[in-house]
């Protein structure tokens, strides 16, 4: 029998400096069902990788870092935050504790709430919106120049390959050694695991830091829970975004009608929309 339930967690962040009250809402959404794994999902390769990134152009010398897990199978790979597991399997544990009531503040967070399942024709893009499991298909990349260079990065033998992707020129470290044609993010399509891809400008870099050996492997499975991409609405990239501004819009709405007050008015929102405009430094420049 599969539990379904659902978490609404929302959280004000208030930051105030002379000239500006910034106020961040996030609403985070979690929505699960127990299932039984299939065989299919046995893992075959475990990776970590550690993302380091300039959330804000304006700031070049304020860099976050986070690590990533790609989990290959068979058939398929995913790949998601650690962060995200972490939640995932804080939240399973105290819903099962049924005299207990779900606390998760002290559960770290994270901004990158998407899922990325790659397969050897395409890559898919999950994220929710609201109690919704939206997806969107983008296509393997297939253009990316392989370039005669070799170089070791953490003891593993790598090949050199660049890409021009979303607005942003890559530079990919990949290994013939290690046989997955899958890498971190939606980079994908090497004759080899990426080992490292760095964009021209630093902004973004995914390294590999961690792997499981076969030994270690052995009876594992995937431990992305299946409710994260299983019955997943497909939409366009852009309904994606669309449908997720929405639904904060309406949460704040919500909040809003059941008495919450948000310290803000006009001025301030405007100033905090030029603001995040100003410096937004996404993965992804264009669509």
């Amino acid at each position: 029998m599969n539990i379904f339930w659902t978490v609404f967690h929302f959280q004000i962040i208030m930051n105030f400096t002379k000239k500006q009250i910034s106020i961040i809402i996030s609403l985070l959404v979690f929505s699960l069902s127990y299932c039984q794994i299939a065989k299919t999902d046995s893992l075959r390769g475990e990776f970590t990788y550690l993302l380091k990134y300039k959330p804000n152009s304006l700031t070049k010398d304020y860099m976050l870092k986070e690590f990533f897990s790609l989990q290959i199978t068979d058939t398929r790979a995913f790949f998601i935050s650690d962060n995200q597991l972490k939640f995932d399997s804080a939240f399973t544990v105290q819903f099962n504790n049924r005299n207990s009531s779900l606390d998760l503040r002290s559960v770290p967070s994270t901004k990158f709430t998407f899922l990325i399942i790659h397969t050897v024709d395409n890559t898919q893009f999950y994220q929710l919106a609201g109690m919704t499991s939206l997806s969107y298909n983008t296509p393997i990349i297939n253009t990316w120049k392989l370039i005669d260079e070799t170089k070791i990065i953490n003891s593993v033998a790598c090949k050199k390959a660049e890409v021009r992707y979303k607005g942003r020129d890559w530079t990919a470290w990949y290994s013939t050694e290690i046989p997955f044609p899958y890498g971190p993010y939606k980079f994908s399509g090497l004759p080899g695991l990426i080992v490292k891809i760095t964009d021209k400008t630093g902004d973004y870099d995914f390294e590999l830091v961690k792997s499981l050996s076969n030994v270690n492997l052995k009876g594992k499975v995937i431990s992305v829970n299946d409710s994260r991409y299983k019955n997943a609405k497909l939409v366009t990239q852009k309904e994606l975004v669309q449908a997720r501004e929405n639904f904060r819009q309406n949460a704040r709405k919500q909040m809003e009608s059941m008495g919450t007050v948000f310290m803000d008015d006009d001025n301030g929102k405007s100033r905090l929309k030029e603001s995040e405009k100003a410096g937004h430094n996404p993965i992804e420049l264009e669509d």
